[in-house]
C-alpha cells in the first residue's frame, strides 16, 4: 500500500526531539523568566541568544534548509512537523533560525545567489548573524497583482538606480538587507518579464525606512521604505533579468505552505484552550463542556483541523516529490487561513471577556490571525486561481480530478 500517513523513524525522531527542546528547554526557560517582574530588556535578549546557540549545538538548526548549507536536511513534509511544533512556543521558530522572512529569503538565496552572493549575503543568514527583509509590495497598487509594481530599477554604468515606495516589508526594521523587486524592463510583451530582483544593502544611501507600520494587533516589523536614487552594483541582481515574478513565486508557494505548517501549531493550541476552559467553567447547571452549542463548536473546529493538516501534508508531498503543487497550495493557505480565524474566534468565545482581555493569549492570536486571510495572496485571489485551474483541467481532460488534488479516488 503506497497510502502513508507516518514518518520514518529517524525522521519521528527528529520531529519528536524538537518538539521535547522547544517544550522542556525554550518554553521552560521563557516561562522562568516571565515570572521574573524585574526583568529588562537585555535578559530576554541574553536568553534567547543563549537557546539560539543550544538549538545550533543540539542540531535542531535551520530545519528548512538541506544538511549541505548545515541545516537539519528535513523533507518539505517532515518540516510541517516540525513547523507546527516550533509555533506553539514563543520564538520558536526564531530559536531555529526557521522564522519568517529568513526562512522564504534563504531559500530564494540558496535557489538563485551566485557564488559572491551566497559568500556575502546567503552565509551570514544561515549563521543566524544578521537578519532580512522582503520589498515587494507597494502602497500605490494592488499587493496582490505583482505585475503592476511601480518601483523602477534603471542601468547606469555598473549600477542600477532604485527608485520606489515599498511597504509592508517584512523584518526591515533591524536587518542588513533586503531583496527588492523592481520593474526593469516595462516594455516586456509579457508583464510577468517586466520585474527583477535586487539583494539592497540597508544601510545604502537612499534607503529610507519611514515607518514601522501599525497593525491591528501593534506593530510586528512590517515597514514602509521609500528608494530613492539608491545605487546597487549588478554583481547584486539576484538571477536573470526579467526574472523578479518567478523569483517571486519560487519564493512564495513554499513560503504560503510554511505559514500554513505554523498555523497548524496556533489553531491546535487554541482547541486547547477552548477545550480546558470549557472542562472547568461552570453556568446554568453544567459545565460548558456539557453543553450541545460548545461540542459543536469543538467538533467543527476538530474537523477543520484534521482537513487542514491533511492538506498541508498532501501539499507538502506534492512539493517534496517535485510535482505541481500550486492549486494545493493556493487551496491551503485559504483554508487553514479561515481555520486559524475561526478556531481562534470560537475559543475567544468560550473564554467570554476573559478572552477579549490581554489576560489570556487568545485576544492576540485572534487579531493576528486576522491577517493571515491577507498575508501571500488574499482569499479572493486564491480562489480565483483555484476556480481557473479546476477549469482548465476540465477543459484539458474532461475531470476535475486533477484540480483537486489529483488522488486515486
Amino acid at each position: 500500500m503506497a497510502i502513508d500517513f507516518t514518518f520514518s523513524p529517524d525522521v519521528e525522531q527528529a520531529r519528536v526531539a524538537v518538539r521535547d527542546f522547544l517544550r522542556d528547554t525554550v518554553k521552560a526557560r521563557y516561562d522562568l523568566l516571565s515570572e521574573n517582574k524585574d526583568a529588562k530588556r537585555e535578559d530576554w535578549s541574553r536568553l534567547i541568544k543563549e537557546l539560539r546557540q543550544e538549538a545550533r549545538e543540539q542540531g535542531f538548526w535551520l530545519p528548512h534548509m538541506p544538511s549541505e548549507v548545515g541545516g537539519m536536511g528535513l523533507g518539505v513534509t517532515a518540516l510541517a512537523a516540525v513547523s507546527a511544533e516550533a509555533a506553539k512556543v514563543p520564538y520558536g521558530p526564531y530559536i531555529l533560525n526557521g522564522h519568517a522572512p529568513d526562512e522564504g529569503n534563504m531559500h530564494t538565496l540558496h535557489h538563485f545567489a551566485t557564488d559572491y552572493q551566497r559568500e556575502r549575503y546567503l552565509q551570514p543568514l544561515l549563521d543566524g548573524e544578521v537578519r532580512s527583509c522582503f520589498s515587494m509590495t507597494e502602497p500605490e497598487v494592488a499587493g496582490s497583482d505583482p505585475t503592476l509594481i511601480q518601483t523602477t530599477a534603471v542601468e547606469d554604468g555598473d549600477e542600477w538606480v532604485i527608485n520606489g515606495h515599498k511597504w509592508f516589508t517584512s523584518g526591515a526594521r533591524g536587518a542588513t538587507f533586503a531583496i527588492v523587486i523592481a520593474r526593469t524592463d516595462p516594455d516586456a510583451s509579457v508583464p510577468q518579464a517586466r520585474n527583477s530582483a535586487f539583494i539592497v544593502d540597508c544601510d545604502s544611501p537612499g534607503f529610507e525606512l519611514v515607518r514601522d507600520i501599525e497593525t491591528m494587533s501593534g506593530s510586528h516589523n512590517h515597514c514602509e521604505i521609500l528608494y530613492r536614487n539608491v545605487r546597487v552594483p549588478k554583481a547584486n541582481l539576484l538571477g536573470e533579468r526579467g526574472g523578479g515574478h518567478k523569483l517571486g513565486q519560487v519564493r512564495l508557494g513554499p513560503a504560503r505552505l510554511a505559514h500554513c505548517m505554523r498555523w497548524l501549531g496556533e489553531i491546535e493550541m487554541a482547541l486547547e484552550m477552548l477545550i480546558d476552559r470549557a472542562g472547568k467553567r461552570f453556568a446554568h447547571g453544567s459545565l460548558l463542556s456539557e453543553k450541545q452549542g460548545i461540542q459543536w463548536m469543538m467538533s467543527d473546529s476538530a474537523m477543520e483541523l484534521y482537513a487542514s493538516k491533511l492538506m498541508v501534508l498532501h501539499a507538502a508531498y506534492k512539493i517534496e516529490n517535485g510535482m505541481d503543487f500550486k492549486q494545493e497550495v493556493s487551496m491551503a493557505k485559504h483554508h487553514v487561513a479561515n481555520t486559524l480565524w475561526r478556531v481562534c474566534d470560537r475559543a475567544m468565545q468560550v473564554h467570554g471577556a476573559l478572552g477579549y482581555s490581554k489576560d489570556s493569549p487568545i485576544s492576540g492570536m485572534l487579531q493576528q490571525a486576522r491577517w493571515a486571510r491577507l498575508a501571500d495572496g488574499a482569499d479572493e485571489v486564491h480562489q480565483m486561481r483555484i476556480a481557473e485551474i479546476l477549469m482548465r483541467a476540465y477543459q484539458e481532460s474532461g475531470s476535475i480530478n486533477g484540480a483537486v488534488g489529483g488522488l486515486p479516488l
